[in-house]
């Protein structure tokens, strides 16, 4: 009987730990930059409870496929990049804001992919 009620409490145990994993990559994320996404997409895509559903679904899926240091770096560049004539042009042209940009772009077909 003592070994029965062993037993159940180590699959109690076991079942709880699995409830302080984080949910998602997305917690990676500062939260602002969240729900910055999450404005910007519902003003490109409409701002209905359907659109909120969809870009927060986005932002998560480029979170479990992008790094937070590699997205703040791709949103740099791409910022960056917008400064007319040769001040923006290292932002636009350079190895690594092509490199970054195209992870982005990769992470966010997949989240158009799986979301929209």
């Amino acid at each position: 009987m003592a070994a029965f009620k062993v037993a159940k409490f180590a699959m109690l145990a076991v079942a709880a730990s699995g409830f302080s994993l984080p949910a998602n990559a997305a917690s990676d994320y500062p939260t602002a930059t969240v729900a910055e996404y999450v404005y910007a997409c519902m003003k490109s895509n409409g701002e209905n409870r359907d659109m909120l559903q969809r870009c927060s679904c986005s932002i998560d899926v480029i979170a479990s496929v992008v790094t937070y240091p590699h997205y703040e770096a791709a949103e740099t560049f791409k910022q960056m990049g917008l400064v007319p004539g040769e001040n923006g042009a290292l932002f636009r042209e350079s190895a690594p804001a092509k490199a970054a940009n195209a992870e982005l772009k990769r992470a966010q077909a997949e989240a158009d992919v799986r979301c929209f």
